[in-house]
């Protein structure tokens, strides 16, 4: 909907009075929080693709640096690791490690100890890229919280935390995704 142009997504108001309509049984509340979180979720992503978009990645590449540093010095993985990490298939992430080697992000070795295994390490520009987008983010996420107080920080984010357990306890295999994004 908000993706063609000049037709407007609607409300928030609008989607649930709509779905009320045609599916009586609905909870409003808890509609409007659902649908809050994706709305906010989309929203996000685009604000930060267009952020690293900026920055000349993607999203996709900022996905494997983060990765690699989440993984710790001295920033290596296996592409199978990654793979599932990103809940890509081996073929996404392979053409993915493809354009992060050609700009210079990453590298991808032989394992000295085991030469049928692949490594991809981080290199100092993906290291300095990586901090770049955080500073960016850091921005943003700062902003978007801004008319919250710490208690209400706090309470928001132990409510989120809440939410995505359940849902990690009900689908533990929903970390990936359905299609690969590239």
């Amino acid at each position: 909907m908000g993706d063609t142009p000049g037709v407007e997504e609607p409300t928030l108001e609008e989607q649930i009075a709509a779905y009320q309509r045609e599916f009586q049984d609905l909870d409003p509340q808890v509609e409007q929080i659902v649908n809050a979180l994706s709305r906010l979720n989309r929203r996000m992503n685009v604000a930060y693709g267009r952020q690293t978009a900026e920055l000349g990645i993607t999203n996709a590449d900022w996905e494997v640096l983060k990765a690699l540093v989440l993984s710790g010095a001295p920033y290596r993985m296996g592409p199978s690791d990654l793979a599932k990490r990103l809940g890509l298939t081996p073929a996404a992430m392979t053409h993915r490690i493809d354009r992060m080697v050609t700009e210079g992000l990453v590298t991808r070795e032989r394992d000295e100890n085991n030469r049928v295994r692949v490594i991809v390490e981080l290199t100092p520009a993906g290291r300095e890229k990586w901090q770049e987008v955080m500073r960016m983010a850091t921005v943003f996420e700062a902003d978007l919280l801004q008319d919250l107080d710490t208690d209400e920080r706090t309470a928001l984010g132990e409510v989120l935390t809440r939410l995505l357990r359940r849902v990690e306890d009900a689908q533990p295999d929903a970390g990936g995704r359905l299609t690969d994004l590239d």
